[in-house]
């Protein structure tokens, strides 16, 4: 084989090569979100700052959440979605266990039957609430807590807090018909009711 022979041979295999193995497409570009930066909603009763959405994650909306003082979330489960908190800043009580007994109200009273009680967390306090596990968290200080929160799939927490904040905002009492309306709409089962009443000062 001639020296031109063998460069036209070698230049027409890497052409073939090059066409049945063309370069994958770029991997995507991961996202950081600086201190204060996400979309935030506010009301009285709740703060909530859109971290990372369903348009960023496949797996999960994230959120830095301020719950004030006198804030209840209520006990409630969900039946598929999984949820992570974080606490951060300030102090809750949390829930995150099945009662011997689902009564309507006064979650903070509830035993499971291993004995399990709610927990006054603290920040670097971890919170881990599968599908069908009741759970709740309520602020009873006289300073607002700031917690991280994770909730699998997106984006439904993230259409729920959007409207969730369009009633709470909306002044007067709070309006526990549309909310229930709301959660149920949502995936959420609520078990005893949703407040804000700030907690009296202490003398």
């Amino acid at each position: 084989m001639t020296l031109p022979e063998a460069e036209a041979r070698a230049t027409t295999t890497a052409s073939a090569t090059s066409a049945t193995s063309p370069a994958g497409p770029r991997p995507p570009g991961g996202l950081i979100v600086p201190p204060g930066g996400g979309r935030t909603l506010r009301t009285a009763a709740q703060q909530v700052t859109f971290k990372v959405t369903g348009e960023q994650s496949r797996s999960a909306s994230s959120f830095e959440v301020v719950v004030p003082p006198g804030f209840d979330v209520g006990a409630h489960v969900h039946t598929r979605s999984e949820e992570l908190f974080y606490v951060l800043e300030g102090e809750l009580d949390v829930l995150a266990f099945e009662p011997r007994v689902r009564t309507p109200d006064g979650w903070r009273g509830w035993r499971s039957t291993q004995g399990e009680r709610v927990v006054r967390a603290t920040p670097g306090t971890v919170i881990l609430v599968p599908p069908g596990c009741p759970h709740a968290f309520a602020n009873p200080t006289e300073a607002p807590a700031r917690m991280f929160f994770q909730s699998s799939p997106p984006p439904d927490h993230e259409r729920y807090f959007e409207e969730l904040m369009d009633i709470l905002s909306a002044g007067g009492p709070t309006d526990h018909t549309a909310i229930a309306a709301l959660r149920r709409r949502y995936d959420i089962e609520q078990l005893t009711p949703l407040r804000h009443d700030r907690p009296a000062r202490t003398q």
